[in-house]
């Protein structure tokens, strides 16, 4: 009976730890998305905000020890060796800290990353410049934000008022990633020119764009994006919990390690 106990419970430590090093794979390949990603809302943070970067590597980081540690789950369990299933435990609940802690502060620190990213997306407003190379991605990134969930501005299209270059044409000319025009159709980057300036000057309201603002859709994006992250984790903690549990249990139903079982390189 207890022989049967003891094979049950390595061998689902092994199935659970399979999929714990899939799961770990998944983490990281986010985190290797997040710095990869050229053309979204992501491109326009990591490029503007280091801190997104730093979460970025703290993904790969985690999606890489994660894997390392279903590596050694499954050697442990497998070959039952007392000393890799403790270490495994221990990394265990390392991570799983580490998770919670992280959890909690980007849960209080959600208003400290909205203030950021209105901060970010005003300053790119301001200083876009269809001629500087030196920040083409990052301008392109925005463009395509734009053009995509069809906004303008973060709060609405009266933000690109306060660009220094269409100050400097007495706002006669529009971002053409804005536009609700069909004779823009297929000008994503740069500036349009107004058809006919009023008096040769004009406001945003004279401008042929989406009234809307990208603020509301950019937060439902990041909202959704999340609740994928978090779905992710919550399934890696489960299995963690799981593998803590089953890892102690066939410690404590290992009567004494059998070192030959350990394939000999």
């Amino acid at each position: 009976m207890g022989s049967g106990c003891l094979k049950v419970t390595k061998y689902f430590l092994f199935l659970f730890n399979l999929l714990f090093l899939i799961l770990g794979a998944v983490i990281l390949g986010f985190g290797i998305w997040i710095l990869a990603d050229k053309t979204s809302f992501i491109a326009v943070l990591q490029m503007s905000s280091p801190s997104l970067k730093t979460g970025a590597y703290v993904l790969i980081g985690v999606g890489a020890l994660t894997m390392l540690m279903g590596f050694l789950g499954c050697l442990g369990a497998v070959n039952e060796i007392r000393c890799l299933l403790g270490l495994y435990f221990t990394c265990l609940m390392v991570i799983l800290i580490t998770q919670v802690a992280a959890g909690l502060v980007i849960y209080f620190q959600k208003e400290t990353l909205k203030e950021e990213l209105s901060r970010i997306v005003g300053s790119l407003i301001e200083n876009y410049d269809p001629l500087n190379d030196d920040e083409r991605n990052l301008q392109d990134a925005w463009d395509y934000v734009q053009t995509q969930i069809s906004c303008c501005g973060w709060a609405g299209a009266k933000d690109w008022e306060s660009n220094k270059n269409l100050i400097n044409k007495s706002m006669t000319e529009y971002p053409c990633s804005c536009s609700n025009s069909s004779k823009d159709f297929g000008v994503d980057t740069g500036f349009c020119n107004l058809d006919v300036p009023v008096n040769g000057t004009a406001t945003y309201a004279d401008w042929p764009v989406h009234e809307q603002g990208c603020m509301d859709s950019v937060e439902k994006w990041l909202k959704d994006n999340l609740g994928v992250i978090l779905g992710v984790c919550t399934g890696v903690a489960v299995i963690e919990l799981l593998g803590m549990i089953l890892s102690i249990s066939l410690c404590k139903n290992i009567h004494s390690e059998d070192y030959t079982k350990v394939p000999k390189s």
